[in-house]
């Protein structure tokens, strides 16, 4: 077994189209420890997000390599969890129904779905929810409904990508500390997108910088702050210091 959950080698990666060859992916090396929280920033288009497709086999295609605790990806078996952007979440489907999803899709009978969704349902603040439809809950709750069905697929590793973009600063913040104790709580390893430093300095271990197409990892940066965290770590000397420091890798 490898000593890292994930490790992109010189992962290189084009599109080839009629309009010629567009490069998004430049020799990317990349890894990530069990349990870590590791945040990929950089600027919009980059390929942040080839990186999860490539992940999930969505994009098959790709030079260089991946090992997933130490298996090459092509020969990885288990399944690992992604969030989009976008909740996602059916409209004519419940809420519950919506978190259910991925334990239908196992086979699991919903008696048995159910079961597991009561028995995490406190922890995502969505009691008396349950048979809510999307279009009848606020955007914070459709992404802890999204969250908690990421959470439902059986799985260890947990992509997430750029899932607070749309939300207002007052909820993105709250749904940041409430991100950290689910992580917790867990102990997933996670891997987030994010265009936003200071989110990324507040949940991440660590922080990749890529560069504009096709990207590079051009800053590693070590978080430092001990965990738990709270939202005081903001107005820090020193979280002002990781802050120009990531500013200034992406000038």
């Amino acid at each position: 077994m490898g000593s890292y959950k994930i490790q992109f080698k010189n992962v290189n990666k084009d599109y080839v189209s009629e309009n010629g060859v567009l490069k998004v992916l430049g020799n990317i090396n990349i890894h990530v420890k069990d349990g870590e929280f590791v945040s990929i920033i950089g600027p919009s288009g980059c390929g942040k997000s080839t990186l999860f497709h490539i992940l999930t086999q969505i994009e098959p295609q790709y030079l260089g390599s991946i090992e997933i605790e130490g298996i090459p990806l092509e020969k990885y078996q288990k399944k690992m969890s992604y969030m989009h952007q976008k909740d996602l979440l059916m409209p004519w489907r419940t809420m519950m129904d919506n978190v259910v999803l991925p334990l239908e899709l196992e086979g699991v009978s919903k008696k048995k779905a159910y079961e597991e969704f009561y028995k995490l349902l406190p922890v995502f603040g969505l009691k008396g929810f349950e048979r809510a439809y999307p279009n009848e809950m606020s955007g914070g709750m459709r992404k802890r409904a999204a969250l908690f069905r990421t959470i439902m697929v059986d799985s260890d590793i947990m992509l997430l990508d750029e899932p607070f973009g749309a939300l207002d600063a007052i909820n993105r913040s709250k749904m940041q500390e409430w991100l950290l104790k689910i992580w917790h709580q867990f102990k997933r390893t996670v891997v987030f997108v994010t265009h936003d430093i200071e989110e990324a300095i507040f949940l991440s271990d660590r922080i990749y910088v890529l560069s504009n197409r096709p990207a590079k990892v051009i800053e590693e940066v070590t978080i430092h702050f001990p965990r738990p965290r709270g939202t005081d770590i903001l107005i820090d000397n020193e979280f002002l210091k990781y802050k120009k420091i990531l500013l200034d890798a992406l000038k």
